[in-house]
């Protein structure tokens, strides 16, 4: 069975601009000057990208042993994803604002935990009050 776009618990939504810089444009057509413009990201993400990469392995050991992903590595992980999509956005054309240096994941969108009911027998209500 195939699993839609909107069931998969990781999303990018893109908003389309109704307008883009002709001058943006023009310094990635002309002259590569969008990734020079881009190095500064390109040198910090290089060495979160190491990072994101042990912390992950390291997630995946918490994981194991107590089947939660804690919320700090998530958002860690998290907060290196966004900010390597908002560059490449940026680069790519996608939008004209030059991408923050952030790992905040609610500069960019909203990548929340994802919460798990525990498991067990659902709560009983309480029974309704005496007339």
């Amino acid at each position: 069975m195939a699993m839609t776009s909107q069931e998969y618990p990781i999303q990018l939504k893109v908003t389309r601009p109704e307008r883009s810089s002709r001058g943006l444009a023009l310094t990635g057509v002309l002259f590569p000057l969008k990734v020079l413009l881009l190095i500064p990201h390109l040198i910090v993400l290089s060495a979160l990208n190491l990072a994101q990469f042990v912390v992950a392995y390291i997630g995946y050991f918490v994981v194991l042993f107590t089947g939660r992903y804690p919320e700090g590595l998530y958002g860690f992980v998290a907060g290196v994803m966004q900010w390597y999509a908002r560059a490449q956005g940026w680069l790519l054309g996608l939008t004209d604002r030059y991408p923050p240096f952030s790992l905040d994941i609610a500069t960019g969108g909203s990548l929340a935990v994802p919460t798990v009911a525990p498991a067990g027998p659902p709560p009983v209500p309480p029974p309704p009050p005496a007339p």
